[in-house]
């Protein structure tokens, strides 16, 4: 039987537009994204360099304002639907269910997020979790290993009580090898809402 349930963030309760970013590039002239970018993105989501430094590292390799370098960076960002705030509120409600996030997610997007949505609606999202993972607090990020083992152990959680929702099936394969039960949900397809019509929770 499910007793925790783990949440990714992006795509699970505020929508994504994955290649929006790299689209708001193009329309400033950068076509090619290397290697060493990628993984400066990697560090960047670990919080292992500063905002002032992963911006000003790109600013240098596009010859781009800081303003344009952040705005790209925060254009994946959409929308966060109340009825999915309201479906989680409910479910912590019932206090049937130890409830965690987990996100690959970094400081320009917290920020940006938090002023999208205001403190009032990011405090009662939050506040519906026992904790709120971010990879750039903790510096660990999906898909290694490392990060669910965290999660586990911080939290005594047993795998085979544990479900983890999230829309990467990077992120849910690896999961599932450790033998945590998965959702790796289909955004525009499934809703979280749906969790209870899954048949996940026995």
């Amino acid at each position: 039987m499910i007793k925790n349930i783990i949440f990714d963030f992006g795509d699970i309760f505020i929508n994504l537009d994955k290649p929006a970013t790299l689209k708001a590039l193009a329309n400033y002239g950068v076509n090619q994204i290397s290697n060493h970018m990628i993984r400066v993105y990697q560090q960047y989501e670990k919080g292992l360099i500063s905002t002032d430094e992963f911006v000003e590292f790109f600013q240098k390799e596009f010859n781009l304002e800081r303003q344009q370098i952040i705005d790209a960076w925060n254009a994946i960002l959409l929308d966060f639907p109340k009825e999915r705030l309201s479906f989680l509120k409910e479910l912590s409600k019932t206090k049937k269910y130890r409830l965690f996030l987990l996100s690959n997610t970094n400081e320009l997007h917290i920020n940006w997020v938090k002023n999208s949505v205001g403190s009032e609606f990011y405090n009662e999202f939050k506040n519906c979790f026992e904790q709120f993972y971010l990879s750039h607090e903790i510096h660990l990020r999906k898909p290694d290993l490392e990060i669910y083992e965290f999660v586990l152990s911080e939290n005594k959680l047993k795998r085979e009580e544990t479900l983890f929702i999230d829309d990467a099936k990077e992120n849910t394969d690896v999961a599932k090898l450790l033998g945590i039960k998965t959702w790796n949900l289909n955004p525009g397809k499934e809703e979280v809402s749906q969790l209870f019509s899954k048949n996940l929770l026995v």
